[in-house]
């Protein structure tokens, strides 16, 4: 998937869009995306300026928005107008390794369990080819 498709299935944008380009999507099982971290990040102005090191809520929520790929295309569908996904739980939550400006963030998206409407993730973050971040995640779909 490219940007235009990901814009189809994903409600975020500028500056909170964090994928870039799924890679490889199996239905209901695995979803592998890519986020490009660069310099003109606006959270880079602030956190640090001297130190640009991305935020570890940012990653998770770049996970978070790898995992919501993989439930809408796992189920078929876009963005619903009418329905916002919110967190529920995010479990195990590690950081192993600083993200900075210049690195490409590999995630994958597992899909561990969809019981009533509750998705379960694992996830993880690489930056070349080593662990940066890791997370169980669990999120649920409700109308607006």
């Amino acid at each position: 998937m490219d940007i235009s498709e990901i814009m189809k299935v994903l409600p975020h944008r500028y500056p909170f869009l964090l994928i870039d380009r799924v890679e490889t999507f199996d239905p209901n099982r695995t979803l592998v995306a890519i986020k490009n971290v660069t310099i003109n990040e606006p959270f880079f102005q602030g956190h640090f300026p001297d130190h640009p090191v991305m935020p570890g809520v940012l990653i998770i929520e770049a996970m978070a928005q790898a995992a919501a790929l993989l439930a809408f295309k796992s189920m078929g569908t876009t963005k619903p107008e009418d329905h916002v996904v919110y967190f529920v739980g995010i479990d195990k939550a590690r950081f192993k390794k600083p993200v900075v400006p210049g690195d490409q963030l590999t995630i994958t998206a597992e899909i561990v369990r969809n019981l009533k409407g509750i998705w379960k993730f694992s996830v993880k973050a690489e930056s070349g080819g080593q662990l940066a971040s890791e997370a169980v995640l669990m999120c649920t779909m409700r109308e607006v």
